[in-house]
């Protein structure tokens, strides 16, 4: 049987500990009805802290040593504020003894900091990216997925993006029919489309900084056909220089920025309003439909209806 070990940092949060438990004990033969999991919870020896937004609820004397770990065959290290050193250890020993690491939210940090995410793609919840990326710069980080399977070593976003990698390891270990199964006593989809790009708020004007003043003349002007040039001219730069600035203080460049900024106005709209899919094109600047479910496809990972069906108010 494949033994997994939940790995209770220090503060973990308690969604995510007990949900990821929940989807590895329910996983059972669809014929015989046999576990195909054995699910350790593993934690500091005299009790773990339990977090729920961000303040402690609970300490809970956990029934496994985090020792306990390095007998799995996959270890899934769940949220926390910090990287404890313990934790960096036992993660690092149970990888090179062959175990499959995973992480949900800002476990990815202990992976990081335990080497295991150099040269490889990985995520984090949306708010975390670029911590991560700056406390790991040999990490290619991404804000997009829901997560990110690089074989032996797998990360996700935060809270439920958890509970899709952990049917998603299901499904890898024993196909669709397990992982349907486990998601439907769940009450949930097998699989969701997009990523977590669609649950990102809009984009950040950068406060304090050089390029404040156009950000916000953008943001005033979605609608008109805004080009490369145009916005470098309202700045006072170069285009080569509002480019770079751009890159520095966003990591994008102006015209991706300005998309994502014209997607986010058309998810306001398509939530909020019952304006038709080429209305909303045309005030957030897009022009046409096409244009605009080509670039909420390529931002979102989804189209403007699926994703009005989700989140209309």
């Amino acid at each position: 049987m494949h033994r997994i070990a939940i790995l209770a940092v220090e503060g973990a949060v308690g969604l995510e500990l007990t949900s990821a438990a929940h989807v590895f004990a329910l996983a059972a033969d669809p014929v015989t009805g046999k576990r195909l999991y054995d699910v350790l919870v593993c934690g500091r020896s005299g009790g773990s802290a339990v977090t729920a937004g961000g303040r402690e609820i609970l300490r809970a004397e956990l029934p496994y040593a985090m020792e306990d770990a390095l007998s799995a065959d996959t270890v899934v290290v769940t949220a926390s504020s910090i990287e404890p050193a313990d934790a960096v250890e036992i993660v690092r020993r149970a990888h090179e003894g062959g175990a499959r690491i995973a992480s949900i939210c800002t476990g990815a940090f202990v992976l990081g900091a335990a080497g295991l995410l150099d040269g490889r793609r990985a995520t984090t919840h949306w708010a975390h990216a670029v911590r991560l990326a700056k406390r790991f710069p040999a990490v290619d980080v991404t804000h997009d997925e829901l997560y990110v399977d690089e074989g032996d070593v797998l990360t996700s976003a935060g809270v439920t993006a958890g509970l899709d990698l952990c049917l998603h390891m299901v499904r890898r270990d024993h196909g669709s029919a397990v992982a349907a199964l486990v998601a439907r006593r769940m009450v949930m989809p097998p699989h969701r489309g997009g990523g977590q790009a669609q649950y990102l708020t809009s984009p950040i004007v950068a406060e304090g900084h050089s390029l404040q003043p156009v950000m916000h003349w953008m943001q005033e002007h979605l609608t008109e056909p805004l080009t490369l040039a145009k916005i470098a001219a309202q700045a006072s730069m170069s285009t080569r220089t509002l480019s770079r600035q751009f890159r520095a203080q966003t990591g994008e460049t102006p015209l991706r920025w300005l998309i994502r900024l014209r997607v986010h106005r058309a998810q306001e709209l398509l939530e909020a309003t019952d304006l038709g899919i080429e209305q909303v094109a045309t005030a957030c600047g897009f022009g046409t439909s096409v244009v605009l479910r080509q670039h909420f496809a390529k931002t979102l990972g989804t189209s403007p209806t699926a994703y009005r069906r989700t989140f209309a108010r």
